[in-house]
């Protein structure tokens, strides 16, 4: 990893933000940019929401519910997999 760190270029809801980042990070750091900027564009047409913090809020809240439940159900899956694979296990055990 690069101990450089360049400035990017974001645009969010029309403004032009500058980030310190490092340039192996850019393209997912654009990639996150242009996910919040859907998001927060989302909200802000719903109507319901006022107020560019207020929306960055709403945004934020959305796409940390969105990582949580997706963390879930991959922890979830794991878990399905271990108990799986030890019952899988036992019963080698028991036929050998």
């Amino acid at each position: 990893m690069s101990s450089s760190t360049h400035t990017t270029k974001v645009l969010i809801l029309d403004k032009e933000y500058l980030i310190a980042c490092p340039p192996e990070e850019q393209q997912a750091l654009q990639l996150s940019a242009q996910h919040l900027d859907k998001q927060m564009r989302a909200i802000r047409s719903s109507g319901k929401v006022h107020g560019l913090e207020r929306i960055a809020v709403m945004a934020a809240l959305n796409i940390t519910h969105e990582f949580i439940k997706k963390d879930q159900a991959h922890s979830s899956s794991q878990n399905t997999a271990l108990r799986l694979a030890t019952k899988i296990d036992d019963f080698l055990q028991e036929i050998s």
